[in-house]
């Protein structure tokens, strides 16, 4: 008798071939996750999409599909810590906190429990293997689609439980299986963003839950060239939004965030990318999660990623009393942004991460 397996289907082409690959093996069943409710009428950001290409592609492989809505666990174990974060001036990362509370922990318990599964599936970009007892978690083949950065949470029994089909696979062979099989979302286009935010201005949007707080932006050498309506609606490196119009005696380059002063409200910029003080070579790392027992002592070549898409950084680590991370990068990078994850690699392999705490000043 065939094992089962349920997939979490979203409507994208990446959970649909998922489900197919692994009909030939497996008892497939695909569930559909209902994650928010607020603004669901809305053209851009409309889960009713997503249903209707679940539902045509389970019809197409002829799987049985379940719904559940878990939007209250998303409010009150996602988007309820992303507000309180953005208030505090940080930039937490949803799409990793919704892996670790609701796609590999509610997914899991709720597809056993009711669904019978044995395991759960997903269209991540991201492979397993068990070495010597020890599940490691490894980048997807496709290293422009990697999302191995997004998964450093999961644990030893998540990952025991999960199951990855097209993480060795390269993105376009994944659409011409698509194609070949006739599925409806073949072309359809990659969803990008927080899903519950899609195309809407990010400003407009979070307005409607951390009411605006005006006030000054400042340059590094503290002249005010401007104002912001709050700096929970920005964060470190971002560019596009600060309305600073041409400054005279300035050069022509492009303003960045180079800090919040949150006590005093006010957005500190600067000009270039790579300015001085967006480069940061060492910082600290908090909320640890190491997905196998080797992290450190036998882990030598550690590299690590401040972003998703970032090339690996290689660097030294060293823990602080078990609670926390001292980084040390080979070069200066870009934008390091508290609140953001840090993700380690050995070579192909996920070490684990944590969230960024804070950059230490060497400038």
């Amino acid at each position: 008798m065939k094992k089962r397996v349920v997939v979490g289907m979203s409507g994208g082409v990446d959970s649909s071939v998922s489900a197919f690959l692994l009909k030939k093996n497996y008892s497939v069943t695909g569930l559909f996750m209902k994650n928010w409710e607020e603004d669901d009428t809305e053209k851009i950001c409309s889960s009713e999409e997503d249903m209707k290409y679940a539902k045509s592609v389970c019809k197409k492989l002829k799987i049985k599909l379940k719904f559940v809505n878990f939007s209250s666990e998303f409010w009150n174990d996602v988007f309820t810590p992303l507000l309180d974060g953005y208030r505090s001036g940080i930039t937490p990362n949803p799409d990793i906190l919704c892996n670790k509370k609701i796609k590999f922990d509610l997914f899991i318990k709720f597809s056993e429990k009711f669904l019978k599964a044995d395991y759960i599936a997903t269209g991540h970009y991201a492979r397993k293997i068990l070495v010597n007892g020890e599940y490691h978690l490894l980048k997807g083949t496709d290293l422009k689609k990697d999302q191995s950065y997004f998964l450093y949470t999961l644990n030893q029994f998540q990952l025991s439980k999960s199951i990855f089909p097209i993480g060795n696979l390269k993105k376009k062979i994944v659409r011409k299986i698509a194609l070949k099989i006739g599925l409806s979302n073949a072309k359809r286009k990659d969803s990008t963003g927080i899903c519950f935010i899609g195309k809407r201005n990010f400003s407009k949007f979070i307005s409607k839950y951390i009411p605006p707080n005006p006030g000054l932006i400042i340059t590094t050498e503290g002249k005010v060239i401007g104002k912001h309506s709050g700096i929970s609606y920005f964060t470190i490196g971002q560019r596009k939004g600060l309305n600073i119009g041409g400054i005279k005696n300035s050069k022509n380059f492009p303003w960045y965030v180079v800090e919040k002063q949150k006590k005093n409200n006010i957005l500190v910029v600067a000009q270039g990318r790579n300015h001085d003080r967006l480069m940061y070579d060492e910082f600290i790392v908090k909320k640890l999660n190491f997905i196998g027992e080797t992290f450190i002592k036998r882990n030598k070549n550690i590299s690590v990623k401040t972003r998703y898409q970032q090339i690996d950084i290689p660097c030294t680590v060293k823990m602080i009393q078990n609670k926390y991370i001292h980084v040390k990068l080979i070069h200066k990078v870009s934008s390091i942004t508290p609140g953001q994850s840090a993700v380690f690699y050995n070579n192909e392999r996920c070490l684990g991460g944590g969230v960024i705490h804070s950059c230490i000043k060497n400038y």
